[in-house]
């Protein structure tokens, strides 16, 4: 690799036509962080900005081969997951990223579309804490994803949060990014714990129904930033900074729920 070749980051994700969200929308930041993006497909989706009419999953063992395709061929700094489906395409992708040593990987457990959409199936929460949470360098669930992966109960307070984030290091995240963007109120705020620290990132809440994408793009960022060499907490300290630039340019596109602004 030399001095001007740009870092590898891989995305495992969903797609989704209308570029706002899934693995249209990681792409997009990869290239805004100066990053070579690559992809594996897990499902297709029919969806705009008003919301999901169709989800396809891929079989387990297609999904495999991209990343066999890309991992064998290609020098892989980071990489994230999105949505995955089943339980079944969690266990294949796991098994994958061991069999390659993928590094740096992000684990976003994406559960439900921004309309509401299952995008994970129900026995697979169960096989995404068994085996993809556990090669995780950092999860990055919202509030509800947050307890949902802990088997429901409140996930409102700071303090709940705090437990929560302690929890899912104790199932075996390396670290844990819970974020803020669902619970009410005139801040946001998400939570990094390392294992053995707090760290609580802040912002005022922009009043906008363009937010579609907002938790792949975040952890698009991180991923990127990761690729890029950054310490864990610089990754997310910049990819804070720039979704809360993204979200409030979003450009307004759409009859719906708009995308952010991959340009911020």
């Amino acid at each position: 690799m030399t001095a001007s070749t740009p870092p590898v980051a891989l995305t495992i994700a969903g797609s989704d036509p209308s570029g706002g969200a899934g693995l249209q929308a990681d792409l997009k930041t990869f290239h805004r962080h100066r990053v070579y993006g690559a992809s594996a497909l897990t499902l297709v989706t029919v969806q705009n900005t008003t919301g999901v009419v169709r989800v396809d999953l891929l079989a387990p063992d297609l999904v495999v081969a991209q990343i066999d395709a890309v991992a064998s061929d290609l020098p892989v700094a980071a990489a994230k997951t999105g949505a995955l489906g089943s339980a079944a395409i969690v266990a294949a992708v796991a098994d994958a990223v061991r069999r390659h040593a993928i590094p740096h990987l992000v684990v976003d457990p994406v559960m439900i579309s921004k309309h509401g959409h299952a995008l994970l199936d129900g026995d697979a929460v169960a096989t995404l804490l068994a085996a993809l949470v556990p090669r995780a360098a950092l999860l990055t669930p919202n509030r509800p994803e947050a307890a949902a992966l802990l088997g429901g109960g409140a996930v409102e307070s700071e303090r709940d949060v705090e437990s929560a984030a302690r929890a899912l290091v104790a199932a075996g995240a390396r670290a844990v990014l819970i974020k803020g963007g669902h619970a009410s109120g005139d801040e946001v705020a998400d939570l990094l714990f390392d294992g053995d620290t707090c760290l609580w990132l802040r912002g005022p809440r922009v009043a906008t129904p363009h937010t579609h994408g907002t938790g792949c793009s975040y952890a698009a960022a991180i991923t990127a930033r990761l690729a890029q060499g950054d310490s864990l907490v610089d990754a997310v300290r910049t990819a804070h900074a720039w979704i809360a630039r993204a979200i409030a340019n979003a450009p307004g596109l759409g009859h719906g729920q708009g995308p952010i602004d991959h340009w911020a």
